[in-house]
């Protein structure tokens, strides 16, 4: 058995009091669970509100919470009903468990249950420790061509091939994907890998509009200090009058997704992957006019197979995403790394091993 003392975790307390330290593991292995090593563990927009504001949207931090959710680890045990892992296995976490009972989940919906449990949403824990309890059947074994590393950006990748989905990218789609961060980019690669082919990316940062150009946007726009207006102007102007079929919305800016109405085509569809406020104001006349497609996504439900599928084959790269790698006791540090725009950081991955991949 693990010699429970040696569980490490990093634990928020409050805003700007992220802490290291030991913490008792899950005394008990359900007979579906496994207990997992952690090895890979990366930096989430979501983590990075918790840690700075102690919120996140609607959830609120109240009482000290491990963090950390986009997560791959290695099974030390197994429960006696686990059937498709062993004890060796590296797995991809997928970090949202839901009731299994509800219709929501026997409709295949489950990121929309009601009673989901999703790792370092409070007040649930995460798994950014040295030892995590999971449920099998959210645990996806890793081939020996997928690293630790993108096992954890599995996750990220998850939400990409949900927005595709949910935005029905097909071959010869157009996109336009505001926001150039980890998402936006996921989204892209995505996107060519089920055959779109034009990308059009916003961000008011020209360091990551440059990292676009290089992953294949093929065009970029910096749009410090314009209005949503001005953003729809400038995206048809690029476009030569022309405008996107389909418009993803990866920034959390309510100036960008006014945009998207402004600049999709008519009959198009709008995805909302970033969460902005939570009352926004949209021309919603425009919307019923251009008779235009709006569709939210929460997290992903049945994207991880296909994630793994798309990592596996090599149609997607992901490991070139990762700019910057600390341990676990480094977490801190690994923190303000991802929060700071001098630091040029795309992703940020965390070992929960002393050595660094």
């Amino acid at each position: 058995m693990v010699d429970t003392q040696e569980n490490f975790a990093a634990v928020l307390y409050a805003a700007n009091d992220l802490r290291v330290e030991k913490r008792p593991m899950s005394p008990c292995l359900g007979e579906t669970d496994v207990l997992l090593g952690m090895r890979s563990v990366g930096i989430c927009g979501s983590d990075i509100k918790y840690w700075a504001y102690g919120k996140c949207g609607r959830f609120v931090l109240n009482e000290p919470m491990v963090i950390g959710h986009e997560a791959s680890g290695q099974v030390i045990a197994i429960g006696a009903k686990v059937k498709h892992l062993k004890i060796g296995d590296r797995v991809a976490v997928e970090p949202g468990i839901p009731c299994r009972q509800c219709r929501l989940c026997k409709q295949g919906r489950y990121n929309l249950c009601a009673h989901v449990q999703f790792c370092a949403t409070p007040p649930v824990h995460g798994n950014l420790c040295t030892y995590y309890v999971h449920p099998a059947d959210f645990c996806f074994r890793l081939p020996d061509n997928v690293t630790d590393e993108e096992g954890a950006l599995m996750e990220p990748l998850a939400v990409a091939v949900y927005s595709c989905e949910r935005g029905s990218v097909t071959s010869g789609s157009r996109l336009l994907i505001c926001g150039a961060g980890p998402i936006g980019l996921l989204t892209m690669m995505t996107a060519r890998a089920m055959g779109a082919v034009e990308f059009t990316i916003t961000d008011i940062d020209d360091h990551r509009l440059e990292i676009a150009k290089k992953y294949g946007a093929t065009h970029t726009i910096n749009v410090t200090g314009c209005s949503s207006d001005d953003i729809a102007k400038r995206v048809v102007e690029t476009l030569n009058g022309e405008k996107p079929d389909i418009s993803m919305e990866c920034s959390g800016s309510d100036l960008s997704l006014v945009a998207c109405i402004h600049a999709t085509s008519t009959g198009g569809t709008i995805v909302l992957v970033g969460r902005g406020s939570l009352d926004v104001s949209l021309p919603l006349v425009e919307v019923a006019a251009k008779e235009l497609n709006i569709n939210g996504i929460f997290r992903y439900a049945n994207a991880y197979p296909k994630a793994l599928a798309m990592l596996t084959s090599g149609s997607i790269d992901v490991k070139s995403l990762v700019t910057h790698r600390f341990t676990l006791q480094e977490t801190e540090e690994a923190f303000k790394t991802a929060a700071s725009r001098d630091s040029k950081a795309i992703k940020v991955i965390i070992s929960c091993h002393e050595e660094k991949e």
